[in-house]
C-alpha cells in the first residue's frame, strides 16, 4: 500500500515547526539559479539533456543555502522534477542527508530515511544531489555543514524538493 501514513504525516509537520523556529531573521529572497545509511556515493555522471549550472550564489544562513540547494536541484534535473502539487499518494519519500566541505562540495551524503517501495528513488534523489553541487560557500556558516533535504516522489518517478512545498 503506498499511502503515507500517520507518523510520516506527523514527522513532516513536526520539520514544517522546526524548520519555523531559527534564531536567525527571516530569509531575504534567494536569488535564482544561475543558469535555467551513511552511504558515500559515486558522482552521477550528467545524463545528456541535464542543465550546465553556474556558480552558486552566496548564502548568508541555512536557510538560504537549502532554499538554493532545492532550486540547484530542479535547474540540474529539469527532466527528472516536477513543481506543482504533489500528488496524493506519493510514490516515495527519501529524505537524506548532505554533509557538505566548506566550499559548498558534496562531503558525504547519508540516508536518513528509505522508502518501502521504489528503493530506486533513494539513488535517483543521490545522483540529482551530485548534478545540483556544489551549493554555495558554508565556510562562514556555523558547523556541521549540513542539511537535510526530502524528495517528494510521484508516480513517473520525478521528484520536488519538500524545501520548495
Amino acid at each position: 500500500m503506498r499511502c503515507i501514513d500517520w507518523r510520516v504525516r506527523l514527522s513532516f509537520a513536526a520539520l514544517s515547526v522546526l524548520a519555523g523556529c531559527s534564531s536567525s531573521p527571516p530569509p531575504a529572497p534567494a536569488p535564482a539559479p544561475a543558469a535555467a545509511p551513511s552511504q558515500s556515493v559515486a558522482k552521477a555522471p550528467a545524463p545528456a539533456g541535464s542543465a550546465r549550472l553556474g556558480a552558486p550564489g552566496a548564502v548568508r544562513n541555512w536557510i538560504e543555502l537549502r532554499r538554493q540547494a532545492a532550486q540547484r536541484l530542479v535547474a540540474a534535473n529539469p527532466g527528472g522534477t516536477y513543481l506543482g502539487v504533489p500528488p496524493e499518494p506519493l510514490l516515495a519519500i527519501p529524505v537524506l542527508e548532505v554533509e557538505l566541505n566548506g566550499d559548498g562540495s558534496i562531503r558525504k551524503i547519508e540516508t536518513l530515511r528509505y522508502p518501502r517501495e521504489a528503493k530506486d528513488t533513494v539513488q535517483l534523489a543521490v545522483d540529482a544531489l551530485h548534478r545540483a553541487a556544489p551549493f554555495g560557500d558554508v565556510s562562514r556558516l556555523p558547523k556541521p555543514w549540513r542539511f537535510t533535504e526530502s524528495f517528494l516522489f510521484n508516480d513517473d518517478r520525478k521528484f520536488k524538493p519538500r524545501t520548495l512545498d
